[in-house]
């Protein structure tokens, strides 16, 4: 880094050099979780952090959160802390990857330690929940069906994510996470909020109202479920399209 670039250089350096927004991005993550990543990267580059520590920062935030769900009473304080917690892991989460495109040492080690925090967070997350609705019998036991349920459910949708790009990779396809030039992409975006992160992470401020909170966040799950089984049967016809890997010509 320059010792005479200043924030703003920074900020305006990594706005130029911004990737496009992957094509299935809801509103929250697009719009508004991108915008506090960038501010934060900018941030974190001008005190030097790595992009590791960018993401030791959003896994600290995050499981403080999720520990929190396990361990205190559901109240509208520990609702609000909970959901401060979690965005903020996850803006973190959209800055470390941005760090690392204004250090210029992205790296396989960092792309795994990022989606091994991740693919922890989506389990941990409901379960978490599960065990603080029953330790604290704040709900029948039915519905605990739900957070368990998503636990399930989010840990196969990110794996699915994962795999199905590194297959289409693998097989020299072009990815289909970028919007085309012209794209209406806002309208896919709106489409999807009830699978964004971040609108799971704001569900948590009424979380002290655990009727309300339960209904939006057994809306949340259902939804999230009907879009892993279309993905699902969509992936898998792509997968079937793209076949076998050229086989490799070995001269004699």
């Amino acid at each position: 880094m320059s010792s005479r670039e200043t924030y703003r250089d920074t900020l305006a350096r990594l706005r130029a050099a911004q990737k496009p927004a992957a094509r299935s991005a809801p509103a929250y993550s697009r719009f508004v979780n991108r915008r506090l990543g960038r501010y934060l990267a900018a941030g974190a580059y001008q005190l030097g952090l790595t992009p590791n520590a960018v993401t030791g920062i959003s896994a600290v935030f995050t499981f403080t959160a999720v520990a929190l769900l396990a361990l205190v009473p559901p109240s509208i304080p520990l609702g609000i802390a909970v959901a401060v917690l979690l965005l903020l892991g996850y803006a973190f989460d959209s800055a470390d990857g941005q760090v690392a495109r204004l250090r210029g040492s992205s790296s396989p080690a960092g792309e795994w330690l990022d989606h091994m925090v991740d693919a922890l967070k989506v389990s941990a997350m409901p379960l978490a929940l599960a065990i603080g609705f029953s330790r604290f019998d704040v709900v029948d036991e039915l519905w605990l069906l739900v957070p368990l349920a998503s636990a399930a459910v989010s840990a196969v949708l990110f794996f699915g994510m994962i795999l199905t790009e590194q297959l289409r990779r693998q097989r020299g396809t072009a990815s289909l996470a970028s919007d085309a030039p012209g794209s209406p992409s806002w309208v896919r975006a709106v489409l999807v909020l009830p699978m964004d992160y971040g609108v799971l992470c704001l569900s948590f401020l009424v979380l002290g109202i655990v009727p309300l909170f339960v209904t939006i966040y057994t809306l949340i799950v259902a939804a999230t479920t009907l879009f892993l089984l279309a993905a699902s049967a969509k992936w898998f016809r792509e997968m079937k399209s793209l076949g076998a890997p050229s086989p490799t010509v070995v001269n004699d």
